[in-house]
């Protein structure tokens, strides 16, 4: 449903009956599943197999979990759904989650290549309190050093809706060590992600509603994360302003 998208559950309040509705039981046919994932499945109807919904809510909350603390810890959380229909859901996560999306094609060498792909990507500066720092942007670009490589940033957690099609993402995330969320439906290798959630990766109404509880998980992880900052409390160490000073005109 279209409201789900707009204004999905939070992970407390997701239910059989929810689950169910979103056809998130309905898995490939028998010829098609991979037995590593006989423990995610509840039985058989008319050659097709059926995940248990019991563990789809156990696994989809303890997913919500992770998502929320690395967001309240201030990491970087990337949303990755590169099937046809899936951009939407993928965005919206993203924005309530404060976090990044990509819905076209890895691209390999993202992570294992990054300097070269991606150093030349912008770099955001904020204070202790997140608000953005826009006088920094000159002087980050203008450094003193201009030929020290740019910095690259690594997601700190990377959701995955699709990981049949995003096999180099996902192998290039285990090289550098990024634990991984992903939608594992009966055909997937459960053993691709760090946190599989046992679902229906087919139906866009599946995968919705599973994007949209991770990412309204990540909104909470961001709001606590500003109440901590607000009393005081960092969740890393912030950079003093005495310690980065502005550039001056004609400084190279």
């Amino acid at each position: 449903p279209y409201h789900l998208l707009k204004s999905p559950p939070k992970p407390s309040e997701v239910t059989l009956e929810l689950l169910l509705a979103s056809q998130t039981h309905l898995g490939h046919t028998t010829s098609r599943w991979n037995p590593q994932n006989s423990r995610y499945i509840f039985g058989i109807r008319e050659g097709v197999h059926i995940i248990s919904l019991d563990v789809t809510a156990a696994y989809l909350r303890r997913a919500a979990k992770i998502v929320e603390e690395v967001a309240r810890r201030g990491g970087l959380i990337l949303f990755a759904g590169t099937r046809p229909g899936q951009k939407e859901s993928v965005v919206r996560a993203a924005d309530m989650a404060k976090g990044y999306h990509i819905f076209e094609r890895w691209i390999p060498g993202s992570l294992t290549n990054g300097q070269q792909i991606l150093g030349n990507c912008d770099i955001k500066v904020v204070n202790a309190l997140d608000q953005e720092l826009k006088d920094y942007k000159q002087y980050i670009s203008t450094s003193t050093n201009a030929d020290a490589p740019r910095p690259v940033l690594k997601p700190d957690l990377v959701i995955c809706l699709n990981p049949v099609e995003n096999e180099v993402l996902l192998h290039e995330c285990g090289l550098h060590n990024i634990p991984t969320i992903g939608i594992i439906d009966t055909d997937a290798d459960p053993t691709r992600v760090t946190y599989p959630i046992p679902a229906n990766d087919d139906s866009l109404r599946s995968v919705q509603l599973i994007a949209g509880v991770l990412g309204r998980a990540g909104e909470e992880g961001q709001r606590l994360r500003l109440e901590e900052a607000a009393r005081g409390k960092f969740t890393y160490t912030p950079v003093k302003e005495r310690d980065i000073k502005p550039s001056t005109e004609g400084e190279q």
